[in-house]
């Protein structure tokens, strides 16, 4: 089974993390298939950056996003502008 995580990088008290898709079983920091983003937490505010079209591919093939990722793409597509028709 394929999920959409977190893994840290960066260093001691300055984390950074990417946000990729996985294999469940894998460890953390281990073995991904594509890495869909980046999250800096420590800036203020927060940056987020994400490839939504991979993330909505990977969603369609079955990939399942942990909670923290699911937060980070309502967030997303929630500040992203949205096209009204006249």
């Amino acid at each position: 089974m394929l999920t959409i995580r977190l893994t840290r990088k960066g260093s001691n008290k300055r984390p950074d993390y990417r946000v990729v898709v996985t294999e469940k079983s894998a460890p953390r920091d281990g073995r991904f298939l594509e890495i869909v983003g980046h999250y800096h937490p420590k800036c203020n505010p927060a940056q987020v950056t994400l490839k939504m079209d991979r993330i909505q591919y990977w969603l369609s093939k079955g990939a399942q996003p942990s909670d923290t990722v699911r937060r980070l793409i309502d967030n997303a597509a929630a500040s992203q502008p949205t096209e009204t028709s006249s």
